[in-house]
């Protein structure tokens, strides 16, 4: 398909100087109809005004939806019930965000009759593949238009001059030197002074969260319900998955909880280094965890392990909608009818510290974990237990053999003929 043969484009659209830019550019270069899409999954940005916007940039219509329980539903759960964390810190908050956009473009590019779709990323970054596998795997009949990979525009002052000769509308506010990506799971910094992973990130930049020093005296105790994995309610009080993590948001953050700095590796090859504020995100993940160390067995939580890295690496390379990642999740799932209970947690400068956790599946009896004597668990079979599991070591030992195979003798090379 070239360009001429595009009659109709659905645009990922966030009102910013590069989405306005975007839709004369598709109208200028691809001669087709522009629909703007802009999801909603709690970017806390301005919604009032975006349509006259969008159409005094050139699109035909704007189309809004309300995505934050969706949102936190059907993607942020999961991922948390997982433990997925890319990176041992990354929370995977833009990761989780961009297949859900994607899909929902790809619905209103059903509705409006559209035959292409555009997005925004840069030709640098993760999001351009995450967009894209979404599309592949829902509609690869779709064409997808990347500007950032076609046009000439290679700074802010680029684009605001195409603004300006086609009449778009922009905000001549300063811009801020963070490139920041906003969702109700998360905040990430990229860019700036955090361009040098030596230099301590300025308070001034965080959004999210109080610092430590200036969180208060006194600790916040918390207390999280779960059902079969799903946190349901608040100190007791049942919230919707969207006002759950908002209200837990609000409370992580004036302590000073989820801030993470990270030089990580992108899917594309390079190194970045980003701030994340994900304070409520971080303390679901601690009281599920905890809940996990209750009624989960050994082995559950260590093949569970295995799986959350994985799993991790799925959701930040685009793979959302892959086979892989939805077995994945129907493993997670039949571990987490017991995940059912409640976890206590007292939040302090910055620290979650678990208090307490209570489930009715629980796997800890006291009677069986006292040194004291009793009819569930005698003491004395231990020596055979321990005889057998250390056989293997007891055997080697006989043998004159080392326990490390460092420590055997190199061959004698001297003895071996040379040409």
């Amino acid at each position: 398909m070239n360009k001429k043969e595009v009659k109709k484009v659905v645009l990922a659209y966030s009102g910013g100087l590069d989405t306005s830019v975007i839709v004369p550019w598709l109208k200028e270069n691809y001669g087709c109809e522009v629909v703007c899409f802009c999801a909603d999954v709690g970017q806390a940005e301005e919604l009032d005004g975006l349509e006259e916007k969008a159409l005094a940039s050139g699109a035909s219509q704007l189309i809004i939806r309300d995505l934050k329980e969706e949102f936190v539903e059907d993607y942020i759960f999961p991922t948390m019930k997982a433990g997925a964390i890319y990176e041992r810190k990354y929370l995977l908050g833009t990761s989780m965000a961009r297949p859900l956009i994607a899909k929902h473009m790809i619905d209103v590019a059903h509705e409006v009759g559209a035959d292409a779709l555009s997005h925004g990323a840069t030709g640098k970054g993760n999001d351009q593949v995450r967009f894209e596998l979404t599309f592949a795997a829902l509609d690869p009949r779709l064409q997808v238009i990347a500007p950032w990979r076609e046009w000439d525009i290679r700074s802010r002052e680029d684009a605001i001059k195409y603004a300006n000769e086609h009449n778009v509308p922009v905000t001549a506010n300063e811009k801020s030197i963070y490139s920041r990506d906003r969702n109700l799971w998360h905040l990430s910094h990229e860019g700036g002074l955090l361009e040098d992973p030596w230099k301590e990130p300025q308070e001034s930049m965080f959004l999210l969260s109080a610092s430590p020093e200036n969180a208060p005296e006194s600790p916040a105790y918390v207390d999280i319900t779960f059902e079969s994995g799903t946190p349901v309610a608040i100190n007791g009080e049942q919230y919707s998955p969207a006002q759950l993590l908002m209200k837990l948001n609000v409370l992580g953050g004036a302590h000073g909880i989820g801030r993470v700095d990270l030089v990580e590796g992108r899917l594309v090859g390079m190194k970045s280094h980003g701030v994340y504020e994900t304070p409520g995100g971080t303390i679901l993940y601690a009281a599920h965890r905890e809940l996990e160390s209750l009624v989960l067995d050994r082995q559950t939580i260590q093949y569970k392990d295995l799986v959350a890295l994985k799993y991790a690496e799925l959701v930040y390379d685009g793979l959302w909608f892959s086979p892989l990642r939805e077995s994945l999740e129907a493993f997670v799932d039949a571990t987490q009818g017991p995940v059912t209970g409640e976890v206590k947690l007292k939040l302090y400068k910055g620290s979650i510290i678990p208090v307490g956790r209570k489930s009715k599946f629980s796997l800890y009896r006291e009677d069986f974990a006292t040194f004291g004597q009793e009819d569930v668990y005698d003491q004395s079979d231990a020596q055979g237990f321990i005889h057998l599991f250390g056989l293997p070591l007891k055997v080697r030992a006989m043998n004159g053999l080392p326990v490390s195979g460092v420590k055997m003798a190199k061959p004698d090379y001297s003895r071996f003929k040379r040409d």
